[in-house]
């Protein structure tokens, strides 16, 4: 076990993948773990699906584009933040308009944003992209200006987490009691959808499009089994999304096993035995 902890910290000094995959995980945790409190609170993990599954469109047509027009700034995360932004405005318009036929809405995003991209990506010119990295997520083909992308856009939603705190809060918990307090639920649900399309766009490196929703609503779905007070679940959330992250990373790292994934899955046992250590305390 010493060898073990001992061979991953000095991987994470001498090779600058690894360093800077953890430090991804790790920045990233804090987002994944507030944000994904939220949307377990307002029971809106399926939202988050459609909008993870529907940034695709927003990657094809970033590299589509950015080939054929020789647009180098055009980079396959400015294409997926432009598609999530996309998806909350359409997905929060049809929920506040057509309540009745929310879920064919979403879904058909989820399906539309999905074909886009494969569309796209099959007609973008030069080397055939790799999507795998996309669907399933590389941590490990981090950057260091991937790094500086997370920190930032990381910062901006923890930001306006911070700004708008109680008003999330009370719109998660009690829509109808935090209207007749004059707050403005539709305005802070376009909030909560914005935030979550961030978060989704961050995760993507680590766990790709099909991955990202478990990771963002697993971390926090565990947490919420222990408290009721949001900040709680919050605080277990990051602790447990950084947990799954850089232990993820170092079992995959020392046993060749595909990252994300593996994230994932330990986001999973952790949900799983959050079940038996309830019912022991029961």
């Amino acid at each position: 076990m010493t060898d073990f902890f001992a061979d991953f910290i000095d991987a994470v000094k001498t090779v600058p993948l690894i360093r800077y995959a953890l430090l991804a995980g790790i920045v990233s945790s804090l987002t994944f773990g507030v944000v994904g409190s939220l949307v377990v609170v307002r029971q809106i993990g399926y939202v988050a699906s459609a909008i993870a599954h529907s940034i695709l469109g927003g990657i094809g047509a970033s590299v589509y584009y950015s080939r054929v027009y020789d647009l180098p700034w055009l980079t396959p995360m400015l294409g997926a933040i432009a598609a999530a932004l996309l998806s909350v405005a359409v997905i929060g318009w049809a929920t506040l308009k057509f309540k009745e036929r929310e879920d064919t809405i979403i879904g058909a995003i989820w399906a539309a944003g999905m074909a886009a991209g494969l569309l796209f990506l099959h007609y973008a010119p030069g080397k055939a992209v790799n999507l795998e990295s996309f669907i399933f997520g590389n941590i490990l083909l981090t950057s260091k200006s991937d790094v500086i992308a997370t920190l930032i856009l990381g910062v901006i939603v923890m930001s306006l987490v911070a700004l708008f705190y109680h008003k999330l809060v009370a719109v998660s918990f009690d829509e109808e009691f935090a209207g007749l307090r004059g707050v403005s639920s539709k305005a802070y649900y376009f909030l909560l959808l914005t935030l979550t399309a961030l978060s989704v766009v961050l995760m993507v490196r680590v766990a790709g499009l099909i991955l990202s929703q478990a990771l963002l609503i697993l971390p926090a779905a565990t947490a919420s089994r222990f408290s009721r007070s949001l900040w709680a679940i919050m605080a277990g959330a990051v602790v447990i999304t950084a947990l799954a992250n850089t232990a993820g990373l170092a079992l995959s790292y020392q046993y060749d096993i595909p990252t994300g994934p593996f994230i994932v899955f330990l986001a999973v046992v952790f949900y799983a035995l959050s079940f038996l250590l309830r019912r022991k305390r029961a």
